[in-house]
């Protein structure tokens, strides 16, 4: 019954990372689908370059919240059902990936940002607000909203395996989970680092015009 329970959850996880917030909020705002312009990802960084930053602001919390809320669940009632890290590493895997390939969008989504650093959150809220700080740094000196993803996901499992035995007790599984992690959100930006390494990346507050 538990592995039975550990797909179920990761099944539901996978749902709810599918729910595109970038295309739902924009049209319950009446705004262009965001993949139709800029970067055409459906994201909320895409999000802001229509120029509505209330629109951009509830695309990056509710991505990061259907990130966290999978993990939280099962960090709250699972162990009830005999559900432990294994299982808080298969659902925030499974939120990330069902954002990143979305049932309910034609298997068409976003770079998984937001909803990583929700995942992370959900594992233990200082790993997140490290690698949240660590994502704004970048983005304030430099920004580039994708430098300063690939910055935060790369330091994510080195500040999750560095503090083990002080913040947090490790767990092999949501190491190797965050490491899937930060190596997927790095593919999905490989267009990106393509044009930073020839100087064509968008800057952060870009209009669409300049995608």
């Amino acid at each position: 019954m538990q592995t039975l329970y550990s797909l179920l959850a990761a099944l539901a996880a996978y749902l709810i990372g599918s729910l595109s917030f970038a295309v739902i909020v924009s049209r319950a705002m009446g705004l262009h689908d965001p993949r139709s312009y800029g970067s055409g990802n459906p994201g909320a960084t895409n999000v802001l370059r229509s120029g509505r930053k209330a629109a951009a602001a509830a695309t990056l919390v509710l991505d990061a919240a259907k990130g966290w809320l999978p993990v939280a669940l099962v960090r709250w009632f699972g162990p009830r059902y005999g559900l432990g890290d294994g299982t808080v590493a298969l659902v925030g895997l499974a939120a990330f990936l069902g954002h990143l390939w979305p049932v309910f969008f034609q298997f068409k989504g976003g770079k998984g940002v937001a909803t990583a650093l929700g995942v992370l959150l959900g594992i233990h809220w200082a790993l997140g607000l490290a690698v949240a700080a660590t994502w704004v740094i970048i983005a304030v000196f430099f920004r580039y909203s994708s430098l300063a993803s690939l910055v935060a996901a790369a330091f994510a499992p080195v500040y999750y395996l560095i503090a083990s035995g002080a913040v947090w007790d490790a767990d092999g599984s949501i190491a190797a989970a965050i490491f899937v992690m930060a190596i997927l959100l790095a593919w999905r930006h490989r267009q990106n680092i393509d044009r930073l390494i020839k100087g064509k990346e968008s800057r952060i507050g870009a209009s669409k015009k300049h995608s």
